[in-house]
C-alpha cells in the first residue's frame, strides 16, 4: 500500500501527490488482478499442483535466457535435490520461450509458461512482480507446498545447500532490502513457510510510492507484522567479476554458496565478459552435475 497520509509533506499535498499515488496504485492493482485471472499459456497446472503439494518448491521466473536456464536447472538438481524446481517462463517471444522450454524439458524440470505479461517491454520490475503474483495465485497457493521460494534465473548454487532449512524456525528467509522504516525480501531469493502465509493477501509487486521495489508490496500484509525471530536474513556479498574494476562496473553477488550474475547491472560493454566469467566460476560445478559448459572456460577467470 502507498505511504500513509501523514507521511506526505505539505508540498506533496499542494501538488496532490497523495491522491495521484492512490489513483495510480488502484490502477496497478486492477491490472494485476486481471493478470492473475489469465490462464497459463503453456503447462498443466493441475498436474503441477499434485506434484508440488507438501513439497519444498523453488520457482524461477525465466526471461529469455536459455543458457542461464540450462545452468540453473542442472545446478539446482545437483545441489538442492530435495526441492521441486519449477521454471515459470516470462519470456517475451515464442522463440525465446521455446528455447527455455526445450532446455527445461531436457533437464526434467517442471515448466509453465505465464500468460502474456501486461508490463513486458515497459517496466521490468512491474513485469517481474506481476509474474510472481500470478505464480502465487495460480501455482503456489492451490498446490499448498510445505515451503516455497522464488529465485532469479541467473542465481546458481555452487555447493550442496538446503535453503529451506531456516524455515523450520522462521517464517521467511532471504536477503533483506531496507528503505527507511520499511523492509522487504529481495525477490530474487525469497523463501517462505507456506502454512504461515497461506491465508494472507500477499503482493509480490512493487510499492514504489513507498520506495519498495519488487516484493515490497508484501510490507503491509506480511513483513510489518513479523517479529524479529520470524525472519532469517541471508547476508549479501558484492564483488567485481574481475580485478581492476570497481564492483558497480561489473557486480556479482554471493548469498552463501549461491552466485548471482546480477543480470544487466554494470557497464554494458562488459556484459559478455562477465557472462564468460560466471561460466568459468560455475564450470566445475556444471561438470559435477553432468552438464558441462558449452563454451571454453576463460583462463585466469576469478575463482
Amino acid at each position: 500500500m502507498p505511504r500513509g497520509w501523514s507521511e506526505y509533506s505539505v508540498r506533496d499535498w499542494a501538488k496532490l501527490r497523495p491522491l495521484l499515488h492512490a489513483i495510480k496504485t488502484a490502477r496497478y492493482r486492477a491490472i494485476d488482478a486481471a493478470y492473475r485471472r489469465a490462464p497459463a499459456a503453456t503447462g498443466d497446472l493441475a498436474a503441477l499442483h499434485r506434484r508440488l503439494e507438501g513439497r519444498q518448491v523453488l520457482v524461477t521466473v525465466a526471461f529469455a535466457d536459455a543458457e542461464a536456464t540450462r545452468w540453473q536447472t542442472a545446478l539446482v538438481r545437483h545441489y538442492v535435490p530435495s526441492a521441486v524446481h519449477v521454471i515459470a517462463d516470462n519470456s517475451p517471444t515464442d522463440a525465446a520461450a521455446d528455447a527455455v522450454r526445450r532446455i527445461t524439458e531436457a533437464a526434467g524440470t517442471a515448466y509453465v509458461r505465464l500468460p502474456p505479461n501486461p508490463w513486458l517491454g515497459k517496466e521490468p520490475s512491474r513485469s517481474h512482480g506481476a509474474a510472481l503474483n500470478w505464480i502465487w495465485a495460480n501455482l503456489i497457493r492451490p498446490a499448498r507446498p510445505a515451503a516455497f521460494g522464488f529465485i532469479d534465473h541467473d542465481l546458481f548454487p555452487t555447493a550442496p545447500d538446503d535453503p529451506f532449512a531456516p524455515l523450520a524456525t522462521h517464517t521467511v528467509c532471504g536477503p533483506i532490502r531496507r528503505v527507511g522504516a520499511r523492509w522487504f525480501l529481495w525477490a530474487g531469493f525469497a523463501l517462505f513457510r507456506f502454512d504461515r502465509v497461506a491465508s494472507l493477501p500477499l503482493n509480490f509487486g512493487q510499492d514504489w510510492f513507498a520506495g519498495l521495489d519488487t516484493g515490497g508490496g508484501n510490507w503491509d500484509p506480511l513483513y510489518r507484522r513479523l517479529a524479529p525471530q520470524d525472519v532469517c536474513e541471508i547476508e549479501t556479498r558484492v564483488v567485481p567479476f574481475k580485478p581492476g574494476i570497481d564492483w558497480p562496473d561489473g557486480p556479482l553477488q554471493w548469498f552463501g554458496p549461491w552466485l548471482h550474475e546480477v543480470g544487466l547491472m554494470g557497464r554494458p560493454e562488459l556484459f559478455d565478459e562477465k557472462r564468460l566469467a560466471v561460466e568459468a566460476l560455475i564450470a566445475p560445478h556444471l561438470l559435477a552435475a553432468g552438464a558441462p559448459p558449452a563454451t571454453a572456460v576463460v583462463p585466469g577467470a576469478p575463482g
